[in-house]
């Protein structure tokens, strides 16, 4: 791992911690040249996902484009990353074992399905960019 600082490719790990409920490893490491101390973490990728667009095309998974979308959910609420890391994880381990392709919709309709017991406006501003709302009546619909 190179130093974030003066980009020398020689770090030794001064500690680990296991979070997210086993799924990702933190390591604090330093730099042996300059002594600059920075995090990482460890997680398994799923690079074997592949995700099937509306319109039928193909992309790998991408997992920040997904926190990206739900973090503008959760914009101006009171949440933690560790909260957002955890929703991620939950998703990702299902679909690993579920599914090598998973349609685009399937995403969003399980992101929706964590999102709408325990966070009720994320869930709100997440349906409302996924399901296009154009109209008052639409955001009534899904609150009543």
């Amino acid at each position: 791992m190179r130093c974030g600082k003066c980009n020398n490719a020689d770090t030794k790990v001064v500690d680990s911690r296991i979070v997210d409920n086993w799924q990702t490893i933190r390591r604090r490491r330093e730099c042996e040249v300059c002594g600059y101390r920075f995090t990482t973490f460890e997680r398994v990728g799923m690079t074997e996902l592949m995700v099937i667009k509306k319109d039928w095309s193909k992309e790998m998974y991408d997992r920040s484009k997904l926190k990206k979308a739900i973090l503008l959910a959760f914009a101006k609420t009171d949440f933690t990353n560790e909260e957002i890391e955890n929703l991620l994880n939950t998703l990702e381990i299902k679909w690993q074992t579920e599914w090598s392709e998973i349609q685009s919709s399937v995403i969003w309709d399980d992101v929706l399905e964590l999102l709408k017991d325990k966070y009720p406006v994320p869930y709100v501003r997440f349906s409302s960019v996924y399901k296009s709302f154009s109209t008052l009546d639409d955001f009534k619909q899904l609150i009543w």
